[in-house]
């Protein structure tokens, strides 16, 4: 198995954390620039796609960092099974859908140009699953959340 593993504009996340992580765990991967998940989505070397969501509403809509949404459209239109991971403490009830997410606004600096918000919403519709510390399978975001909303 092969791991392609982003940079992470714009605070390198995925080479400060994900690169990290992956190495700590013994798992070899390759650090390549975010632009790249297309071309090699077209060629066809990925086979699922694995994201963060910094948060995620009642309906499975999340929220990540500025070029998930982008992401979550080039593997829907490849075929690409697209995940979210997420820790459980990232999953907000109270938000019925990503409309209500409020979305991060970093300073310009970061860039050397920047444009608008480095955040944004992506619809449940585009997400398989949002993967957690409960298991290694991907769940069903709408069962769950029914299932949790069924004991309060």
């Amino acid at each position: 198995m092969q791991i392609w593993n982003f940079h992470s504009t714009t605070q390198l996340e995925g080479s400060r954390l994900t690169a990290y992580e992956l190495v700590h765990d013994g798992i070899q991967a390759t650090l390549i620039a975010d632009s790249a998940a297309a071309a090699l989505m077209k060629a066809g070397r990925v086979h699922a796609v694995v994201v963060g969501a910094d948060r995620v509403a009642a309906n499975g809509d999340t929220a990540n960092k500025i070029g998930t949404f982008s992401l979550a459209l080039c593997a829907m239109h490849h075929g690409i099974q697209f995940y979210a991971a997420a820790p459980l403490t990232s999953i907000d009830l109270s938000l019925s859908s990503g409309e209500e997410i409020v979305i991060e606004e970093r300073s310009a600096g970061e860039l050397s140009h920047s444009r608008g918000g480095l955040g944004e919403q992506v619809a449940a519709f585009g997400i398989g699953g949002v993967i957690t510390k409960s298991g290694n399978e991907a769940f069903d975001i709408k069962g769950f959340i029914a299932k949790n909303l069924a004991k309060s």
